[in-house]
């Protein structure tokens, strides 16, 4: 039977230490602040990020580098047979086709997920990914595993300001300006392969029931109708925003209980794009 090693990015939510616990190999993610480049995790912590940017430092994202990639390969594969390696998803960077590019020279040792997930939807794969390791499957029949189940999780977000999305050029400034005024709450989701606009609301608790309706609506039309701890995984992100996070944790037991729902940050590549205070809340159907 092969050895198989699960690889991510830090994108998933994973931290270094998370990894090394749970038998996961975790790929940082860099960024480029200011001019210097930082490594999520490695020099580059929750807390100093949200600080640089509320300092309104210049932000960007970008891929791993190459030689990162390859050497974190080549190293695990002194170890293991075959390497299942899931980045975020190819709609939102193009890490995943590097990374696909990357594995064609490795002969089939180097299976690439297209997972069309991030944050703790992506954290999901990866422990699936592990589970199915440990049930004995190869590295191929794991990566068709997981990619017929790529689509099958959710993340609506709540955002505390507009500037970010102005920022990034996501929404013209006018709109950013009455926006504020108006005092909206956009809700965005992530559904596959990009950040869109979903609904708006002009309070948090309204965003909130926005994003309860559009999980339980999810579940009824593409997660086989079954709201149960044994069909459906569902979490709350946020962005700098733990305390608020945790309420929302405790609203949603009323709503679904039995679940064990975990709270986690939202990745920083997708913090840098939408700024602290965000609430998110994700469902993904379980794997059988």
């Amino acid at each position: 039977m092969n050895k198989i090693a699960v690889v991510t990015d830090s994108n998933s939510g994973i931290t270094q230490n998370q990894g090394k616990e749970l038998g996961i190999y975790v790929l940082p993610m860099p960024f480029t602040i200011d001019g210097h480049t930082f490594y999520e995790d490695i020099d580059l912590t929750q807390e100093q990020f949200y600080e640089k940017l509320s300092q309104g430092a210049d932000i960007a994202t970008s891929q791993p580098a190459i030689d990162s990639l390859l050497g974190l390969w080549k190293q695990l594969l002194k170890e293991y047979d075959q390497i299942i390696h899931i980045p975020m998803s190819s709609g939102l960077s193009g890490s995943c086709a590097t990374a696909m590019a990357m594995a064609q020279d490795f002969q089939g040792k180097v299976y690439v997920v297209d997972n069309q997930r991030i944050s703790v939807t992506q954290r999901q794969s990866a422990l699936d990914a592990l589970m199915l390791v440990r049930q004995g499957m190869d590295a191929e029949s794991i990566r068709e595993k997981l990619l017929q189940n790529a689509r099958e999780s959710t993340i609506y977000i709540t955002l505390d300001t507009l500037k970010y999305l102005k920022k990034g050029g996501r929404i013209t400034p006018a709109a950013a300006a009455l926006g504020t005024i108006l005092k909206i709450k956009p809700v965005l989701q992530i559904q596959g392969e990009k950040l869109d606009a979903y609904a708006k609301a002009r309070t948090v608790k309204q965003a909130k029931t926005i994003m309860v309706d559009a999980i339980k609506n999810d579940i009824a039309q593409r997660f086989g109708g079954d709201a149960s701890p044994e069909n459906v995984w569902l979490a709350v992100a946020h962005t700098d925003n733990l305390e608020n996070a945790q309420i929302f944790r405790e609203e949603l037991l009323e709503e679904f209980p039995g679940h064990n729902i975990y709270v986690d940050h939202l990745s920083l590549s997708v913090s840098c794009h939408i700024g602290p205070g965000a609430l998110a809340v994700t469902c993904t159907k379980k794997m059988r």
